[in-house]
């Protein structure tokens, strides 16, 4: 691949296996509610779009109790997204070659702007300064905003940086904003999904990124 020096990254998927504590967060919501409960798998397919479509699709027919099961359901993420999650295997030893080699990084995310803020500080601050949610006034992904915003707080430019994630709304950022894509075959998404989302270049482990910087 031509000479980056900025990757942005995704985070659910891609640097935090988050499946677990997203499940235990909706399926609160939904017993709360007194609603049918959700499997892991369910969760799996519907993660990628933000929290908001995670929780209208659990809540399926019922999207006249959105509302009230999307409030249950942020109070409840608030106190538990760090219950069960933690980063995959050799990521943090990736991002601490990469800042080694002067690669710049931020992580750009569908997740809530705070709770983006909350991981990025528990598991990621020295290695990556700029890390962007969702919030008012800025699109989130696919379109290229939220990815612009990193590259301005970074002042880097899209020509010099890879974009880095694991589902279909991740290739089409990567394409919304003119960059290449390294797709992760470890998160939320099948390879065969991936590969008809239009993914071209994978990796298995993350070193390999690495290699594929030429850095290997």
């Amino acid at each position: 691949m031509k000479k980056y020096n900025t990757i942005i990254f995704d985070l659910d998927g891609t640097l935090l296996n988050t499946l677990e504590d997203l499940l235990g967060s909706v399926n609160f919501a939904l017993k709360k509610a007194g609603m049918d409960l959700r499997t892991l798998e369910e969760i799996r397919g519907f993660v990628g779009n933000g929290v908001r479509r995670l929780v209208e699709l659990a809540v399926g027919e019922q999207q006249g109790r959105l509302e009230e099961v999307f409030q249950d359901f942020k109070e409840h993420y608030a106190l538990h997204c760090n219950d069960k999650t933690g980063p995959y295997p050799g990521i943090l030893e990736l991002l601490a070659k990469l800042k080694e080699k002067g690669f710049q990084m931020a992580i750009v995310s569908n997740k809530y702007y705070d709770a983006v803020q909350e991981l990025n500080q528990l598991y990621f601050q020295e290695f990556i300064p700029v890390a962007i949610g969702e919030k008012e006034g800025i699109n989130k992904k696919p379109a290229p905003d939220t990815v612009e915003e990193a590259l301005r707080q970074l002042g880097s430019s899209r020509e010099n940086c890879v974009y880095v994630g694991d589902s279909e709304v991740d290739i089409q950022t990567a394409q919304n904003a003119g960059m290449d894509c390294i797709v992760v075959t470890w998160g939320f998404r099948t390879r065969e999904e991936q590969e008809r989302a239009g993914g071209r270049v994978f990796v298995d482990k993350p070193m390999e990124i690495l290699e594929l910087l030429g850095e290997g």
